[in-house]
């Protein structure tokens, strides 16, 4: 599901991340990972993902972060994450990281490697993914 999720992404146009996501992206591939890419092959896939719909945090998205951590218990850098998502105005998040199904502010987090998470349609966006 995740590999389908993420060429319609790339086919659709309609892939959307934060500057965070994209840090974490970096760091991820380039340490992290038991095959870990050289820092130019990590940096053309950055650039390539940055050709999406990229949301630069400000002041005031760090203080709407802090109320999301607050009233749905996260911890601070995904409260980001998802603030990015709102901000966004995208309907889902697609994650591993929080809890699949969950609905934050206006975001439905959806696990893209459930074996119980339904085939996104083609008419639903969703990286994120923006509403239409």
């Amino acid at each position: 599901m995740a590999e389908d999720l993420l060429a319609r992404l790339w086919t659709s146009g309609a892939g959307c991340l934060s500057v965070q996501v994209l840090q974490e992206f970096f760091v991820t591939i380039t340490t992290k990972v038991p095959q870990p890419l050289p820092v130019d092959d990590a940096t053309e896939r950055v650039r390539e993902l940055a050709t999406w719909k990229v949301f630069s945090p400000k002041a005031d998205d760090v203080l709407g972060a802090i109320s999301i951590q607050k009233e749905s218990k996260l911890k601070f850098w995904d409260a980001m994450v998802v603030r990015a998502a709102v901000e966004l105005g995208c309907g889902v998040l697609w994650t591993e990281d929080l809890n699949d199904g969950q609905i934050i502010k206006t975001v439905r987090i959806q696990n893209p490697f459930s074996k119980t998470a339904p085939t996104p349609s083609k008419k639903r966006r969703t990286g994120s993914e923006p509403n239409r």
